[in-house]
């Protein structure tokens, strides 16, 4: 699934010290065309012609003012700005992120001479959707649109080998689907079950501190990691806060179960609950599933009092990632999204290898979350350098999105007591984004310490990854009524994302406003406020992967949370 030559898609340069966006080739010239977009992935094979009834398409519209967004975006993210904290509304965000009139007038008005009936499915209209049958779908695109089959899936997805679009519309279009994109459909998320025996070393100690428990070296609950980061038991209360959890594939999670978890591992919370959203189809009946109950009981019960939401996102989706962007959109259309969003879903950067303009439009997207007072926190994936999931048959180490985009905040794993970086954490160095100003200095400090360790295996000007981390492994979980080990980055994300939420309570209780985007804050005042993991690797590709070192690494990020020592710096930070 890996292609060699991947490192010529660094398309885009993106540097939050002051942002710019350049974009070095024309996506849309007219007419784009000429390859399968089955090439470079594996599992992928043309079948018949396309017999579907009708084919869902999204068109996204150029930003006018895409480099005025980042700017915007470091000086509320960077504690060191005058501006810190000082979020946008949804109105300010949509106008720098709104197409240029004329390019919404181009692509409506070729529409409207066609017949076709479209709607615009952001509030800032920088991306439009509408429905045609095969057959006008073909003549309106100069295409021949054919079935796709995805043999790890065994789904259907359509796409065309060439179109092409008038060449007065074309300047004012950022990305087309479907068309000659193949992207492969989410597979799961990054949770599995413990096997006995497998997926978790034991440490070759007993936790040295006195008020970790002993049992923690075996199995992880809401206890251990109040205990290991100093998360605070006590009830939030600051009014305005709150906490969002992202699920995919039709994830359910249960009440019920949430209660029997409760009961178990946190009896002193006797109200925990949550909301719940559906879109495209999602669904809160049934048996709770392995990765919303692992998401919604570590974030309801470690972030204790904060009111939290699940949204679940099922599959009648035509975003082309999932649905990833149906539920950004969703959020941006609220007057007050969730101040932290938890996701433990992703997928291999590489799927993107011939559509990266679709990455930078929902890594975009998150740039306007943030913009909005939003922390944006995504797991990293399990596959160690090998990408979501673990494999050893790979020409160049894999990168994993969303957690490459450099508006999220990454999340990697920990194991064992005393911590050792989870050989299962993915993490490395993008291939579609540059390295951002913020993490400049630590990264070239761990770059200096590797040498020529995985010489030509990864792109060292990438945006690198994770950010943090956090135990990962054998987390105590209560799925359809059954307490079953889970490990993953999946888990680590809800947990990380629970620190924020009640780093945001503190703020909130201060008259100060919350966090939003972390990076800046994290890579600067707060670095000396997680715990340095030094030892461990994330093994893939048929190597040993990338080690853990002092200061920041592509396994453990910066270390694991110290809530205390966070929660001084972020008051400090006004």
């Amino acid at each position: 699934m890996f292609t060699a030559g991947l490192f010529a898609l660094s398309l885009f340069a993106i540097a939050l010290g002051r942002p710019t966006f350049t974009q070095t080739r024309g996506l849309f010239s007219g007419f784009r065309g000429g390859h399968n977009p089955c090439n470079g992935h594996s599992s992928c094979t043309p079948i018949a012609r396309c017999c579907h009834a009708g084919i869902n398409f999204s068109v996204g519209l150029k930003p006018q003012n895409i480099t005025g967004l980042f700017a915007a975006l470091t000086d509320v993210s960077d504690p060191s700005s005058p501006r810190y904290g000082q979020h946008l509304s949804k109105d300010e965000v949509a106008s720098f992120v709104a197409p240029k009139p004329e390019d919404i007038s181009a692509v409506t008005g070729w529409l409207k001479a066609n017949n076709v009936s479209y709607r615009f499915a952001t509030p800032a209209q920088d991306v439009l959707r509408f429905e045609l049958p095969v057959k006008q779908a073909n003549a309106l695109l100069n295409a021949d649109y054919i079935g796709f089959l995805d043999e790890t899936t065994n789904t259907t997805t359509i796409g065309t080998e060439s179109y092409s679009v008038p060449p007065d519309v074309a300047p004012g279009i950022s990305f087309f689907y479907p068309t000659d994109q193949f992207i492969p459909p989410l597979l799961r998320a990054f949770a599995t079950v413990v096997q006995p025996g497998r997926g978790f070393r034991r440490p070759l100690s007993r936790p040295k501190r006195d008020d970790i428990p002993a049992s923690c070296s075996d199995a992880i609950t809401p206890e251990c990691l109040q205990a290991l980061y100093h998360i605070p038991a006590t009830p939030a209360n600051a009014s305005g806060n709150s906490l969002g959890v992202s699920g995919f594939l039709n994830e359910v999670a249960s009440q019920s179960d949430l209660q029997q978890f409760l009961g178990q591992f946190r009896p002193d919370i006797t109200n925990g609950t949550f909301s719940v959203e559906n879109l495209d189809g999602g669904s809160d009946a049934g048996a709770g599933t392995i990765e919303a109950s692992l998401d919604v009981q570590y974030t309801v019960g470690l972030a204790t009092g904060v009111p939290t939401s699940f949204v679940s996102v099922g599959n009648n989706n035509q975003d082309g990632i999932g649905g990833f962007f149906d539920v950004i959109k969703s959020l941006l259309e609220q007057d007050a999204p969730p101040l932290v969003l938890t996701t433990s879903f992703g997928m291999d950067e590489d799927v993107f290898q011939q559509s990266p303009e679709l990455a930078q439009s929902l890594c975009n997207a998150y740039a306007q979350l943030g913009a909005r007072g939003t922390s944006v926190i995504f797991a990293s994936g399990d596959g160690g350098v090998s990408g979501s999931q673990p494999r050893d048959s790979c020409e160049a180490f894999v990168p994993t999105f969303p957690s490459s985009c450099p508006f999220v905040t990454s999340v990697g794993s920990t194991q064992g007591v005393p911590e050792t970086a989870a050989p299962f954490s993915s993490g490395g160095f993008s291939n579609l984004f540059a390295r951002p100003d913020y993490q400049s200095a630590a990264v070239d400090a761990y770059l200096a310490t590797l040498g020529s360790t995985n010489a030509n295996l990864f792109n060292a000007t990438g945006r690198a990854y994770p950010d943090v981390s956090t135990q990962g492994a054998q987390f105590q979980v209560n799925v359809a009524g059954t307490v079953q080990p889970l490990s993953g980055t999946s888990a680590s994300s809800p947990t990380f994302a629970s620190v924020v939420a009640l780093l945001n309570d503190r703020r909130l209780a201060a008259h100060l406003s919350p966090l939003g985007f972390l990076n800046p804050l994290l890579y600067s005042n707060a670095s000396a406020a997680f715990n340095d993991i030094t030892t461990g690797s994330n093994p893939g590709c048929g190597t040993q992967g990338f080690p853990a070192a002092a200061g920041w690494d592509p396994v453990t990020g910066l270390g694991t949370p110290d809530f205390d020592k966070l929660a001084s710096v972020v008051i400090g930070s006004t």
